[in-house]
């Protein structure tokens, strides 16, 4: 190219087309850049000196640094054939992603009324002054329940599903009214309900405080160190509580668990622990509310087990609500590769809900042909889910969900 450097520095750039090819200029020592048009290369006089200095050395000038790609590699790497069915594959992927969202917004309207037949139920005990109907649902339970989901609301809020946070919050106040009404009617103690009272009241402020970023970081650190132990501390004690007196009736579960949660909190806090150890028991609190929360199940199921008599006590809408709450959040799980969610709510779908669904089949407070109906609807409602979620994130089986469930991708 012949002209003077001045001319060839006013000269605009215009060696990209609209088909955004790029020419290539040659350089001995490397090929590693493309010019590009519309570069804004006008950053003050250093910038001009460094152009021309550019332009006379057979350099060229690139807004970005791209690495160069022939035509027919570039057509290699995105051959247009293919092109359609990434298009298709990810618009499934985010009709998926926007489906599940929405799934598990709508579990809301089930947990809102999950314990609305049990509460009905309840008052129309108190009232009738048949106290010991209350009997059929175990306070420990209940109280392991709420434990689970006001740990689950930290978790979730942390991980910024807004939907979860409210189902999570809907099942914390929910379930403290039931334990109000057991408290009233003498089924539960009433220091135990007047501690568990400050607990509730507590998390939830903090948690409603760190979702709108009006917490103290430190506070929250704190508030996380206390559900940490609290629940370390009270699945191990409910566990063996709840199998009384068939084992003798003690704390000492309980103790031995909290030193350890102690000592290990406060070893994390003075840094004494690995990585590893920390990042343990960061997710410690999570697994533990899960586990929380899973036992209700069979704290409810072992009492109807041991009390068949008090079954009638037991609303069937409440455990067929808590089977679509939960299961509704099964496809959100899955979608995201939340391992310990997908646990959470698939426990509580089968065995809380459907679960104690089959006692009352077996007892006869429900019919043959909806037991079966709503059978059929559960396992027809996994299947699709699992059908989905394979082809939305483009798998071969249902199954290869499961396992980058469970193993990772």
């Amino acid at each position: 190219m012949a002209g003077s450097p001045l001319l060839l520095c006013k000269m605009p750039l215009h060696t990209c087309q609209s088909s955004n090819r790029c020419s290539f200029s040659y350089n001995p020592r490397s090929l590693e850049s493309v010019s590009c048009y519309g570069a804004h290369l006008r950053r003050g006089i250093n910038a001009k000196l460094h152009l021309k200095g550019v332009l006379f050395s057979g350099q060229s000038v690139c807004c970005h640094r791209l690495k160069p790609v022939s035509s027919f590699s570039s057509e290699d790497a995105h051959p247009i054939s293919q092109e359609p069915v990434q298009l298709k594959r990810d618009k499934t992927f985010e009709q998926w992603d926007s489906m599940t969202a929405k799934f598990a917004g709508a579990a809301n309207l089930p947990f809102l009324l999950l314990q609305l037949p049990q509460i009905v139920l309840n008052t129309q005990n108190l009232l009738a002054g048949n106290k010991s109907a209350l009997l059929a649902v175990p306070w420990l339970g209940m109280l392991t329940g709420l434990l689970g989901n006001l740990c689950l609301v930290s978790y979730f809020i942390k991980k910024m599903e807004t939907e979860a946070v409210v189902v999570q919050s809907l099942g914390v106040i929910s379930t403290y009214v039931v334990m109000l009404q057991l408290a009233m009617g003498e089924a539960m103690p009433l220091p135990h309900f007047i501690a568990t009272s400050v607990v509730v009241a507590s998390g939830l402020i903090l948690n409603f405080m760190k979702y709108f970023n009006l917490l103290n970081p430190e506070i929250w650190h704190f508030w996380e160190d206390f559900i940490t132990v609290a629940g370390l501390s009270t699945l191990p004690q409910v566990m063996w509580s709840t199998f009384v007196p068939f084992v003798p009736n003690t704390i000492f579960p309980g103790i031995i668990a909290f030193v350890s949660a102690m000592l290990a909190v406060l070893m994390a806090r003075m840094g004494k622990l690995p990585d590893n150890g920390v990042k343990f028991l960061g997710s410690v609190s999570g697994w533990t509310a899960t586990l929380l929360f899973m036992w209700m199940a069979v704290a409810q199921m072992w009492t109807n087990l041991l009390n068949p008599k008090n079954i009638k006590g037991l609303s069937a809408v409440s455990m067929l609500l808590a089977m679509i709450g939960n299961g509704l959040l099964i496809p959100r799980a899955l979608f995201i590769r939340d391992f310990m969610w997908f646990t959470g709510s698939s426990w509580g779908s089968i065995f809380y809900g459907w679960g104690n669904l089959i006692c009352l089949y077996c007892f006869n407070s429900i019919s043959r042909e909806f037991f079966l109906a709503l059978t059929i609807g559960f396992l027809a409602w996994i299947g699709l889910t699992f059908w989905r979620d394979s082809k939305a994130h483009g798998l071969g089986s249902p199954f290869t969900s499961l396992k980058e469930l469970v193993f990772g991708p």
